[in-house]
């Protein structure tokens, strides 16, 4: 299973020495500090207006290479255990303060030798400084949590193989999903119960003035969630799969991949500048985002209100779409095979 493949662009702008021994355990001090000085290369090429998605790709295949090597050094490539990226990650995409989620999964229960490797392999990610959110599930017990959150279904409908059982993988991605978890329509009135309370709990006053770039209103959970609905009722590998279909006109969807490229790029940057997983646009950071995003004071206008002012011209597009879609999705999933209504001509 190989790792992510470095996006083309990169191809000559990363030390490929670096990379490649990454796969290589040479301990957590010598890792961390590989991983730094690619992290800074990254974030050089940020500075210079690289693109943002080819970035967070690029850290999710360093990632890779370090998870994988560490895999092995601790024995803990055999039958009946595999280790899955879920979430971001498992969609290829990490911010420099984004959480590493996995998932262990194995056939059966481990026994005190292999649970001690496995706590090792753990303690040795924060070794090297990765933030990890783990979960260690047989895959029973993978099935049934799936079955009972939507939450854990929508984490594992991300999920890609890292390193291990490649069979016990697939048996697990089978058995959750449709329609025998979570099927379409039942999938789509549950996040769509799960959006509207998270734009209640972020759409208040305290939210707008200094708002939440991946939960608010027309944010980027917005996006997964337009791309998670069109996966589990289509099938669907990538949002262009909405254009396919003629949900959206070409303009409304780079419009989309517009919206997303630019939350991308602030969470990006609000990452680097707070130095932690910080998702908030806080008063503390706004002046200087709206310096390093181009804006300037002018007569009347404020380089960090001219800021905000797009950023809310982007969030609130890109709630239209997600509005938009998710009527026709209403009526795609959930209204698609009653009769359409008849009106006498005379009536």
């Amino acid at each position: 299973m190989p790792a992510l493949p470095l996006p083309d662009s990169l191809q000559a702008r990363l030390d490929e020495s670096e990379l490649s021994a990454l796969a290589h355990w040479e301990g957590a001090a010598t890792s961390r500090e590989r991983v730094e000085r690619l992290h800074e290369q990254l974030d050089t090429l940020f500075d210079e207006g690289f693109d943002v998605a080819d970035l967070v790709v690029a850290r999710a295949a360093i990632a890779d290479r370090v998870l994988t090597g560490l895999w092995r050094h601790h024995g803990l490539e055999r039958q009946g255990a595999v280790l899955v990226a879920v979430g971001g990650y498992g969609r290829g995409e990490l911010h420099p303060g984004s959480d590493i989620d996995l998932l262990l999964l194995f056939d059966a229960e481990p026994d005190q030798t292999f649970g001690e490797a496995i706590s090792a392999f753990l303690t040795t990610l924060w070794d090297i400084r990765y933030q990890v959110g783990h979960s260690v599930r047989t895959l029973d017990e993978c099935v049934r949590e799936a079955t009972d959150d939507v939450t854990v279904a929508t984490n594992l409908m991300e999920a890609r193989t890292l390193a291990g059982d490649a069979a016990l993988f697939e048996e697990m991605m089978h058995r959750t999903a449709p329609p025998a978890v979570w099927p379409s329509a039942d999938f789509f009135r549950a996040k769509l119960a799960e959006q509207e309370e998270r734009h209640r709990r972020f759409g208040d006053t305290a939210y707008r003035l200094e708002p939440n770039i991946k939960e608010s209103p027309g944010g980027l959970r917005d996006i997964q969630m337009i791309g998670w609905v069109t996966k589990r009722h289509f099938g669907a590998r990538s949002l262009e799969e909405l254009l396919h279909r003629g949900f959206l006109e070409r303009d409304e969807y780079e419009a989309l991949m517009a919206g997303e490229r630019y939350l991308w790029r602030l969470r990006y940057a609000l990452h680097r500048l707070s130095g932690r997983k910080e998702d908030r646009l806080l008063f503390d950071y706004q002046k200087t985002l709206a310096l390093q995003f181009g804006h300037q004071d002018g007569p009347g206008n404020l380089a960090v209100e001219s800021f905000m002012q797009h950023y809310y011209r982007t969030i609130t597009e890109l709630g239209r779409l997600n509005e938009m879609l998710l009527q026709l999705y209403d009526e795609e999933i959930l209204h698609a095979d009653e009769p359409a209504e008849v009106v006498p001509v005379n009536a």
